[in-house]
């Protein structure tokens, strides 16, 4: 049997939701006007965008889409939204780069500043954190275009396609079919009879939590001026709306080159909650709201993702405390300060755990007195969030069915005779739903070492020399959409001094990462099918 795709109809889909994309650069654009910065920049940012999505909305003006269109769109929807991200990059003349611009001229120079451009506006639209900014300051780049880098995760955390259905009859005909392969994690809870109303509850949702954190960031702000004590001297509304933008997608870009650590304590005892909720899947948080909370302590995977949370902050908290790092090393960990120990454990568990990649501690540098603390990182790193969250990883869900999957192999291996289904909070998984799963996790596994071992040998033959941890880690960082890694990729370092060829790999394992690789390959085998 064969397939064929009207990709005429996905692709008059795709116009539509660059159009309306466009709109969402007059946030920034408002910025640039108040600061009097990159106006113009902004202004042709929006005619251009605008400009691709009615052409490409001509292609279909009234488009149907099927399974298999859907899957296109999402895919093409999430190479279009980052290639659009970068025209304010591009024109504001910076490249990503304020060594790399494209005012040199050169051919090799505009290439790398477009590779840049491109993998930074990836990084930020799949909410994954890595930069190749060399120098993130508002005195290298304005208020606006840090601000809009700020807005491309906050844009993708719960999801481009779920907003469009939430807005647009059109894709909301085929809403649900949209969700299933944009929506992070192995199911799609449908929340409400009709799927673009499931759609607005979960962006309602999102966009409450958003607002809620620029409330409390900004009132600590005003209440510290008030007082005449520094509570938050440094968290003015335009850092406070930044970080909400990049905390609720768990995305992690800042307008700070140190990142949280910039920051007050008590700001970043306010952050820690909202990571660890943006790692929850917000159809909990829609339970909730309808007075049934007795299910966000029934769900399997919230108590799983609630007791690894714990489990890997008591271990991190004793290790800093107990001296496991230099206790005057940069990271911050100072002699004897049970707080900062707390906080700092407390802090890059749910950082790292939910793929968030804000730092308040470089712990690139902990190894100087062991490496312990850095694989309890790096265990985290692999877990992930919750399906239904903005948190990267393979997911808490799916481990959780792999751990019993192979704990049922193992007693059906000893006693053949018996029937032991696969159970999660009492019902039983679907035998598709765990094939699913493992081929994820496989695929997964697979691509996260084929790029590690790329990156690696690519880094060689231009005279960087990794080690096996830095190149691990930068694979696991762009494909789960964590963001920095170690050594050279720590939360206060870059990725700018990788290969193009390098960049794009792992421009290539964000898009896979985003999209959780399975809607994306499927496109290929489809298109087998097509042309046998």
């Amino acid at each position: 049997m064969t397939w064929r795709i009207d990709w005429r109809a996905s692709f008059g889909v795709l116009g539509t939701i660059l159009t309306y994309l466009a709109l969402t650069m007059l946030v920034p654009l408002m910025v640039s006007v108040v600061y009097m910065e990159d106006i113009w920049v902004f202004i042709l940012s929006i005619i251009i965008t605008v400009f691709i999505g009615l052409g490409l909305k001509r292609l279909d003006p009234d488009p149907d889409l099927g399974p298999q269109e859907a899957l296109l769109l999402v895919s093409l929807a999430w190479i279009a939204a980052p290639i659009v991200g970068t025209i304010p990059f591009l024109l504001a003349g910076i490249g990503t780069d304020s060594t790399i611009g494209l005012q040199t001229g050169s051919f090799n120079a505009l290439t790398t500043s477009v590779v840049n451009a491109l993998f930074e506006s990836t990084s930020g639209f799949t909410t994954t954190g890595a930069t190749v900014l060399g120098d993130i300051s508002l005195e290298q780049h304005s208020h606006a275009v840090l601000m809009w880098r700020q807005l491309t995760q906050w844009l993708g955390g719960m999801g481009i396609i779920v907003l469009m259905i939430a807005i647009l009859p059109e894709v909301a005909v085929n809403g649900a079919e949209l969700m299933r392969s944009e929506a992070p994690g192995p199911e799609l809870q449908k929340l409400t009879p009709k799927i673009a109303e499931t759609a607005r509850a979960l962006w309602i949702i999102y966009f409450g939590f958003t607002v809620l954190l620029v409330v409390i960031l900004y009132g600590l702000h005003v209440a510290g001026l008030a007082l005449g004590i520094e509570l938050a001297p440094n968290m003015n509304l335009y850092n406070a709306v930044a970080h909400a933008f990049t905390t609720l997608p768990t995305g992690g870009f800042s307008p700070k080159a140190d990142s949280i650590a910039a920051f007050s304590a008590i700001v970043q005892w306010v952050i820690i909650p909202f990571m660890v909720i943006a790692g929850v899947n917000f159809a909990l948080f829609w339970h909730v709201i309808r007075g049934e909370a007795e299910l966000l302590y029934k769900n399997s995977e919230f108590r799983t993702y609630a007791g690894l949370l714990a489990a890997l902050f008591a271990v991190l908290a004793f290790l800093l405390f107990g001296g496991a790092v230099p206790k005057t090393d940069p990271g911050g960990v100072t002699n004897g300060a049970t707080e900062n120990a707390l906080r700092q454990a407390a802090f890059q568990i749910g950082s790292l755990m939910n793929s968030t990649g804000y730092a308040t501690a470089d712990f690139a540098e902990w190894a100087e007195g062991g490496t312990e603390a850095q694989f309890v990182l790096l265990f985290a790193m692999f877990v992930g969030g919750s399906a239904g969250s903005t948190g990267g990883g393979v997911k808490v869900i799916r481990w959780l069915v792999v751990m019993k999957a192979i704990r049922r192999e193992l007693y059906t291996s000893a006693r053949p005779d018996v029937v032991q289904p696969v159970r999660l909070g009492g019902d039983v998984v679907d035998e598709d739903a765990i094939r699913g799963i493992l081929v994820f996790t496989l695929l997964y596994l697979a691509l996260f070492l084929f790029a590690a071992v790329f990156i690696m040998l690519d880094s060689a033959r231009i005279g960087v020399n990794l080690t096996v941890l830095e190149s691990v880690s930068a694979s696991l960082a762009t494909i789960g959409n964590i963001g920095p890694g170690f050594g050279k990729l720590g939360p206060f370092g870059n990725y700018l001094f990788f290969s193009d060829a390098s960049k794009l790999l792992m421009v290539g394992l964000m898009w896979f990462g985003r999209l959780e690789i399975v809607p994306v390959l499927s496109l290929f085998v489809v298109g087998v099918s097509d042309s046998s």
